[in-house]
């Protein structure tokens, strides 16, 4: 099983930017996927989920209504649309995938324990 991240980069104070994650040896159909940041000096923040069951999806008060997590229609990748960006959107992303148990909730809660794999970061710099 993998998750791959990718699209950070460097990008202007209003910009966007369009995460994605990658994921091959398991289902979207069968897996949740969430999003997670950290910061230097800052704890690991889970900013957005999106359900296998339903595709339901869900956000930290920090991100609702700039961010959209969306499923690609032919490939295996969940999207991070994240639009109006500011510098403190500023973090390494991961992509995860909670174990059996856990969901988006664990997800938007921090559970970090929950999360059975884990994708490897890209950076997101929100500066002029």
């Amino acid at each position: 099983v993998q998750l791959q991240a990718s699209g950070g980069g460097l990008v202007q104070p209003g910009g966007s930017l369009r995460l994605s994650c990658a994921a091959s040896g398991l289902s979207l159909d069968d897996y949740t996927i969430g999003w997670f940041r950290q910061a230097p000096g800052k704890e690991r923040e889970g900013v957005s989920c999106i359900s296998s069951s339903d595709s339901s999806t869900y956000y930290a008060h920090s991100v609702k209504g700039r961010f959209t997590i969306s499923k690609g229609n032919a490939k295996n990748t969940v999207y991070l649309q994240m639009n109006s960006l500011s510098p403190e959107d500023t973090a390494v992303y991961r992509c995860a995938a909670p174990g059996s148990g856990y969901g988006c909730y664990d997800v938007l809660n921090q559970y970090y324990y929950g999360m059975h794999y884990w994708g490897k970061g890209t950076q997101v710099t929100v500066s002029s």
